[in-house]
């Protein structure tokens, strides 16, 4: 029989009232506390990143490849949307790489590891992306027209479709459906199957065509929303006086985000011809991606706030327990025990005490987490946080690590109290009241 854990057994699971009792269940309610926030807090921000990547990728596609000469201001110069080099993209599968090799964040000279993209090239899809001005009878608004093809969103953008639908593509003629944001109808007062007229520059005239409103989105993404229109392709080809296999440029979606940067430097430099550009969405625009990595930062700070709470009220709740066993610690110090077998008996019952304070804060952490990502009670302002509700992504793993990482730190750290055990003596704790 292992002493040290029965003894610590009997005293964690007394039912002997006590003053002592009564601050071990508050060291219990802090790390129930503690870890539940910590799990709230990678589950929405991760649920952030999650949704707002999505959104964006669901938006724009992952890559973009346009036109060396491009200008950034969204000036549309055709390419050719027929060049063989587009079979090669839409080949691309698991592309093989180097890395360069680190320990904890430090490289190592000169050498390198092979790895290899968790996937490839999922769609390529064509847009020509031109201003225009959008009327009613009584207002107007500057907008930026995005034409797409029949296979644009299918998976992710009808998803930011709150009323009506997609664009009706006609296979052998344009549409003259718009698809306008929520941010936009509700400035012109639009509603859907609404008529509105669009005007565009072209060669210095003025161009008015008549569209319909097919359906209202709304990304959450305030920037793009107050500002773009969706619309066929074929109907601003016609507008810009383009040939049929001439476009603006393609957008590249992948299997997988994380292969971005990889793929996309890969298409740059082995497959597009010189007078091509390719652009990952992250490089095209980086203000929300450098707002993303910032919620990292916040991330790990609520994470050590709160071990850290966790670790204080654990020392201060092991020293109490070692002052009222005084008496204790002298008996079995006088029987023989040594002082690290008594050492063991605190941590031990520590460790039952982080425990259950763990059990609890799972349960109020997953509990909370799946409560708001099914009832959405948390609310949030979409112009400040591109979404209307917290967010939750619940990752078995990450809690994991969470509770592990809790259970390791905050007992190394116990092991420096317990040399208290150390200074006491079997005549004075036999003496001690």
């Amino acid at each position: 029989m292992n002493i040290e854990h029965f003894i610590a057994k009997r005293m964690a699971f007394s039912e002997q009232k006590s003053f002592t009792k009564v601050i071990i269940r508050i060291a219990i309610v802090a790390i129930a506390i503690s870890l539940s926030v910590m799990i709230l807090t990678t589950a929405i921000i991760s649920g952030f990143k999650k949704e707002i990547t999505d959104k964006i990728f669901g938006f724009w596609g992952h890559i973009h490849i346009t036109d060396s000469n491009v200008n950034r201001q969204f000036d549309a110069m055709p390419i050719k949307s027929d060049v063989s080099f587009y079979d090669d993209i839409r080949d691309i599968k698991n592309i093989e790489y180097e890395e360069e090799a680190t320990i904890f964040g430090f490289p190592l000279n000169d050498k390198v590891i092979p790895k290899k993209t968790l996937g490839g090239v999922k769609s390529l899809n064509p847009y020509i992306q031109v201003p225009g001005l959008l009327s009613t009878r009584e207002n107007f608004h500057g907008v930026l027209l995005k034409g797409v093809e029949q296979n644009y969103g299918q998976d992710d953008f009808a998803e930011f479709i709150k009323e009506g639908r997609m664009i009706q593509f006609n296979p052998d003629s344009s549409s003259s459906d718009i698809l306008i944001s929520k941010n936009i109808a509700d400035k012109l007062q639009i509603k859907v199957k609404d008529k509105v007229v669009l005007s565009f520059i072209r060669d210095q005239r003025q161009i008015k065509k008549r569209f319909e409103v097919c359906g209202i989105y709304n990304s959450g993404l305030e920037e793009y929303d107050k500002r773009f229109g969706i619309v066929d392709i074929v109907k601003l080809k016609e507008i810009l006086q383009w040939q049929p296999n001439e476009i603006q440029g393609m957008e590249v979606v992948l299997d997988h985000v994380e292969d971005m940067d990889i793929i996309s430097e890969y298409i740059y430099y082995e497959v597009l011809p010189q007078e091509f550009y390719s652009e990952s969405i992250k490089s095209k625009f980086p203000s929300i991606f450098e707002w993303l990595k910032l919620q990292d930062i916040n991330e790990t700070i609520i994470l050590q706030l709160m071990i850290l709470v966790a670790i204080i009220n654990m020392i201060t709740v092991l020293l109490i327990l070692i002052l009222e066993r005084t008496q204790m610690i002298g008996i079995l110090k006088s029987l023989g025990m040594d002082n690290w077998r008594i050492r063991k008996i605190f941590i031990w019952n520590a460790a039952y005490i982080i425990i259950s304070g763990l059990i609890i804060g799972n349960i109020l952490g997953i509990g909370i987490a799946a409560l708001q990502k099914k009832f959405s009670f948390i609310k949030l302002d979409e112009a400040n946080y591109y979404l209307d509700t917290a967010p939750i992504n619940i990752d078995v793993i990450t809690i994991l690590i969470i509770n592990v990482a809790t259970i390791l730190v905050t007992l190394v750290f116990l092991i420096l109290p317990t040399l208290l055990v150390t200074r006491i003596t079997p005549v004075k704790a036999l003496r001690f009241e």
